[in-house]
């Protein structure tokens, strides 16, 4: 077979090919099995390989690399219109295949085993705090309904936790303190391991050079400067800083037609736990902001006219903007002189 470009639909188990020669004829059409796929590439000629960017996508590409193939990722949403009527594992292994030969295609860059797993701990700290804020909610529902209600916070947990270590405190079951002490329990080993990772992140923090600068931007401290620098690999791929703006989804959607330009909503598109990062950084600068006002006036004239969060959002715009910037031409950054005042 003189394949010249493949799109390989990945799964779980069941992959799904389709193969086409320099002529764009079809010539494979199959499934393979896990098993099955590296030796299949290795049986093939050097050619193109198309994936979509999802799930071990990454993984396949650094193996298929190794073969000697040429594997472009795309994103998923852009492989979506070229895909004929119905959805099947078919239709989107020949459309993975039309999409990766189009030259306005927009493609991914392959991260490589360490980018990816610096990027590891942030992920499973996100989910051991999801999970924190679970166990909280329980342990503050069941304890509601014995009456005994603390205020939000810290402090109010702390009261509800003493309240379940004190056996002599009679609000409390026999049976009701010892399920709610599984939970607490549970709750301090989830806050144990969250600080353990922190502490792996700050260590990355302290030896990516990368990481230091970013930092220097108001409003990204050191989780979001060790997420950009772990998920934004090649910061040339961007042309410019609104670009990866846009990438992160801060900009507005579009619904544009007649020349008639009309914005909405941001359009909450790409990477939503960097895009949250920078979010709650922009809160705590605007709350700086509001602190004193004769040093951030740009912020202060747009909070006078324009409503908290969606000054948040545009002060977000303004950081990833900022952190492209410094990726891509050095330096760290530079707080603009303010006029002097007559």
């Amino acid at each position: 077979m003189q394949v010249s470009t493949i799109g390989l639909d990945l799964a779980k188990n069941v992959f799904q090919v389709h193969g086409i020669d320099a002529n764009e004829k079809v010539v494979v059409r199959k499934q393979l099995r896990r098993s099955q796929v590296i030796a299949f590439f290795e049986a093939l000629p050097p050619c193109l390989v198309g994936l979509e960017a999802c799930a071990t996508a990454h993984h396949w590409a650094r193996e298929l690399r190794k073969l000697g193939h040429e594997v472009r990722l795309m994103p998923a949403k852009d492989v979506k219109a070229y895909v004929k009527r119905n959805k099947n594992d078919a239709a989107d292994a020949e459309a993975i295949c039309e999409a990766v030969r189009r030259p306005t295609m927009r493609f991914v860059t392959v991260k490589t085993m360490e980018q990816q797993g610096q990027l590891l701990p942030h992920r499973v700290r996100d989910q051991l705090m999801r999970q924190r804020t679970q166990l909280i909610n329980a342990l503050r529902s069941h304890m509601a309904e014995f009456g005994i209600v603390a205020a939000q916070g810290r402090e109010g947990l702390k009261e509800l936790l003493a309240i379940i270590a004190n056996a002599s405190d009679s609000r409390l079951s026999l049976d009701a303190r010892a399920s709610l002490m599984v939970l607490a329990a549970q709750l301090q080993a989830c806050q144990t391991l969250i600080g353990t990772l922190e502490k792996r992140i700050i260590r990355q923090h302290k030896s990516s050079d990368r990481s230091r600068r970013l930092e220097t931007v108001p409003g990204i401290g050191v989780i979001g400067a060790t997420a950009i620098d772990a998920t934004m690999t090649d910061p040339k791929a961007f042309r410019s800083g609104r670009d990866f703006a846009a990438w992160i989804g801060l900009v507005p959607r579009q619904d544009s037609t007649g020349g008639k330009p009309k914005l909405g909503r941001i359009s909450k598109q790409g990477d939503q736990y960097l895009r949250r990062i920078l979010v709650v950084g922009a809160h705590a600068v605007l709350r700086r902001a509001r602190q004193h006002p004769q040093k951030y006036p740009w912020l202060t004239a747009l909070l006078a006219r324009r409503p908290f969060k969606v000054v948040a959002v545009a002060l977000a715009n303004k950081m990833a903007r900022i952190a492209w910037a410094l990726l891509v031409k050095g330096g760290t950054y530079r707080r603009p002189q303010l006029a002097a005042t007559v």
